[in-house]
This record gives C-alpha cells, structure tokens and sequence, in this order.
C-alpha cells in the first residue's frame, strides 16, 4: 500500500501508522520530493474529478485568482500540496481518497 502525500502532513503520518498498526505494508510517498507524473495526475483525476484539489488548504488560498483559474491538472503539477491527502493506492492498484473516520474499514 502506497500512502501519497506529505511527510510533514499530521493526517498522512496517521494513515500510514494507522495501516501499518492494522498489518498492511506501507510506504508513504512524499509528493513533493517525488513528485506525480502526468499520468498519476490524470489517473486521480479520472478517480475523484475536482475533488482532488483541496481548496481549503493554505496553499490554494494564497494562489492568486488567475492561478485558481487553471486546469487542475496543471494546478497540482505545480502545487503537490494542493492535492487533497492522502491519496492511497493499494496493491491492486485501487485509489482512496483521503482519511476520514471509516477509512481503514473500506481499505480493510
């Protein structure tokens, strides 16, 4: 199971450890030292739609309106925190969204 967020991120350091404790293996991908693709960009997207740009992070809200503006895909390629985290993708390749009460009993 690949965790992808920020190592700095309270809530994907408590996904990862909450898994790991629940026996999965994990690895917690910081998305700004290892940056997605175009493809993953294009595949969450397909996943979550505009869902996946967290607009209530500090970071959207210092992004000037004509930035808001962009495409999402160009607007995470340029700024990985504004992905909405974690994003965890399991051995089967399956994608979840986020980590809200209920999370490890869908990825169980």
């Amino acid at each position: 199971m690949i965790v992808l967020g920020l190592k700095t991120c309270d809530t994907c350091r408590k996904a990862a450890r909450v898994l790991a404790a629940a026996g999965h293996e994990v690895a917690l991908r910081d998305i700004r030292a290892e940056p997605l693709s175009p493809e993953e960009i294009a595949a969450f997207l397909a996943a979550f739609g505009e869902a996946l740009v967290n607009r209530r992070s500090t970071t959207w809200r210092a992004l000037p309106e004509a930035a808001r503006a962009r495409p999402a895909s160009e607007l995470l390629a340029a700024h990985p925190a504004l992905m909405r985290r974690p994003v965890i993708r399991t051995a089967d390749g399956a994608l979840h969204p986020g980590w809200e009460p209920g999370a490890l009993a869908r990825l169980a």
